[in-house]
């Protein structure tokens, strides 16, 4: 049985989702024009009061795909700063992060599935071989924030679909 490279499992992944997210955000800025309405509307609803707004969901989701491609290659995550107040700073946000994600090249990723990946969050660090980090951690939580994404676009009456969320 071939072994399949941890590249493989990852950059594709986030780049095409990453692709995704920008068309749905285009169409959502469509919508809202269409609609007569600012986008930024759209960009700071939420689905609920103790959820992120529809800017941080995606600042998150570009967050992860960055962070993971550099953690697995052991380097350090290029720092964004969240200072998204557009649809065009979301746009240069996701077009940076997709840049970033296939700039690595799979045998940066060689062996990055026995590595050790640290991740701190509030009161607590989480320790992972670099294959748990990728399919318990790094995946679920870009998924996670570009469904939300997607939901708080849906929500608003930008019409999506399984094929917007899916296909590039």
């Amino acid at each position: 049985m071939s072994q399949v490279s941890m590249h493989a499992f990852s950059a594709p992944t986030f780049a095409r989702m990453l692709k995704n997210l920008s068309a749905m955000l285009a169409k959502a800025e469509a919508h809202a024009k269409a609609k007569n309405f600012d986008p930024s509307v759209l960009l700071n609803d939420r689905l609920a009061p103790d959820m992120f707004s529809l800017t941080r969901q995606i600042q998150i989701a570009t967050d992860h795909a960055k962070g993971a491609m550099a953690r697995l290659a052991g380097a350090q995550p290029e720092v964004i700063p969240d200072t998204d107040t557009t649809v065009s700073d979301l746009q240069a946000r996701i077009a940076k992060v997709i840049r970033i994600v296939e700039s690595y090249e799979p045998s940066q990723l060689q062996g990055s599935e026995k590595r050790e990946i640290t991740i701190k969050i509030p009161n607590q660090e989480l320790k992972f071989n670099g294959l748990d980090y990728l399919v318990t951690w790094a995946l679920p939580n870009f998924y996670f924030h570009i469904t939300m994404a997607y939901a708080i676009m849906r929500h608003n009456g930008v019409d999506l679909g399984k094929r917007d969320f899916l296909m590039s």
